[in-house]
């Protein structure tokens, strides 16, 4: 198995990384600094930014599977996804490759929410959403319209907070919406998760919600 990583050198993307390689799999990485990343000697580096399409087409070329943990590094408008995402998804309609399984956010959709209490939805949606993640949600939106308009085999990963705290192993999953009370999540889980989607179909063309 090839597999072509993006945001490798992220949070949840070095744990993406390690599981690529203990699966025996052939990754190649597009990296600003390769000499700065851990796995360096492990995967085959691009040197690069997701913003050049060059680099990036290098990145997805002879890949059996592109996986995407890019994402905002900060609650300014960074505009991460807006412009990586499309460059992405043009080189992989150049070169074949049809698999995608993207790193997303709860936020992505306007009825993610719609299983949580009232109270929270709201307090969510008009206060959270609007003001402290305004730029990461407008970017995660951003991702859903140019996956699901692709073409491509792709599935965006849907996850709540993120946090560095040990797998449990486990995780309610739901097509729908956001499940109940899912509030957090561990990067190993969501990184598990992902690679599942790897061989998986369920997921395929669809939006996915992942929660403890």
């Amino acid at each position: 198995m090839k597999v072509a990583i993006f945001g490798a050198s992220g949070g949840t993307g070095s744990l993406l990384t390690e599981r690529c390689l203990g699966a025996g799999y052939e990754v190649t990485a597009l990296l600003r600094s390769p000499e700065a990343f851990p796995f360096r000697d492990r995967v085959r580096p691009i040197e690069g930014s997701a913003f050049d399409g060059d680099a990036v087409r290098r990145t997805v070329d002879g890949a059996d599977v592109v996986l995407s943990a890019l994402g905002a590094r900060s609650l300014k408008k960074e505009d991460v996804l807006e412009r990586a995402v499309p460059l992405i998804v043009e080189a992989m309609r150049d070169t074949g490759v049809r698999r995608i399984v993207a790193l997303g956010s709860a936020g992505a959709l306007d009825d993610s929410l719609s299983k949580q209490p009232a109270y929270r939805r709201w307090i969510v949606q008009s206060i959270v959403y609007k003001t402290l993640l305004k730029w990461p949600v407008a970017s995660q939106r951003a991702q859903w319209r140019t996956l699901s308009a692709s073409g491509l085999e792709w599935t965006m990963v849907m996850p709540p907070m993120l946090t560095n705290s040990r797998a449990r192993g486990h995780c309610r999953i739901d097509g729908d919406a956001l499940p109940r009370n899912g509030s957090r999540i561990s990067r190993s889980d969501v990184a598990d998760f992902m690679m599942q989607q790897i061989d998986n179909p369920q997921w395929i063309g669809k939006g996915v919600y992942i929660a403890w």
